[in-house]
């Protein structure tokens, strides 16, 4: 009887929030066009409103088109003085974002053929501040707990194709 107290207990917990800026899905096939949503699980700090959120685009990433979003802007940022076709290197959306709800924030994106993940920092603004989700595991601590992670994409290889054989 006093396990079954204690797991009911455990249920009745408050759960924590989501402590960060996560991509959704968090895997996808290298070299293909992925739909990549970018969740936001709460405000900068609490009570606060989300005004903006800024995805950094990593290279090797050739297209990057945002999901339009009622209520909200976006802008595609490209490198200085770059081709309107260049590969974009950020995209921002602008709106409002309650602390008591979250959102997602698609863009579909062409993925680099190799590569094994995607590093993408988000930068949340807020009316009271902003918070950046930028930090990334070092290769020397990989069980490391980051306070502010950025959003990643892991990649998996392309099939090898069979060689079809000419007769």
């Amino acid at each position: 009887m006093h396990r079954f107290a204690l797991a009911l207990l455990a249920l009745a917990a408050p759960l924590p929030a989501l402590a960060h800026v996560v991509a959704a899905p968090d895997t996808a096939r290298a070299g293909s066009y992925a739909a990549v949503a970018f969740r936001v699980g709460h405000a900068c700090s609490a009570g606060d409103v989300t005004l903006k959120v800024r995805i950094e685009i990593p290279p090797g990433v050739v297209s990057a088109r945002p999901q339009p979003k009622p209520g909200w802007t976006y802008e595609i940022e490209r490198e200085a003085g770059a081709d309107p076709k260049a590969a974009p290197s950020a995209v921002t959306f602008s709106g409002r974002l309650p602390d008591e709800a979250f959102d997602e924030f698609a863009l579909l994106m062409k993925l680099p053929a190799t590569g094994d993940t995607l590093v993408f920092p988000v930068i949340q603004t807020c009316e009271k501040g902003e918070s950046q989700w930028t930090e990334v595991t070092s290769p020397d601590a990989p069980g490391e707990k980051l306070s502010r992670p950025a959003a990643i994409l892991r990649l998996t290889p392309v099939e090898l194709q069979p060689a079809t054989h000419q007769h």
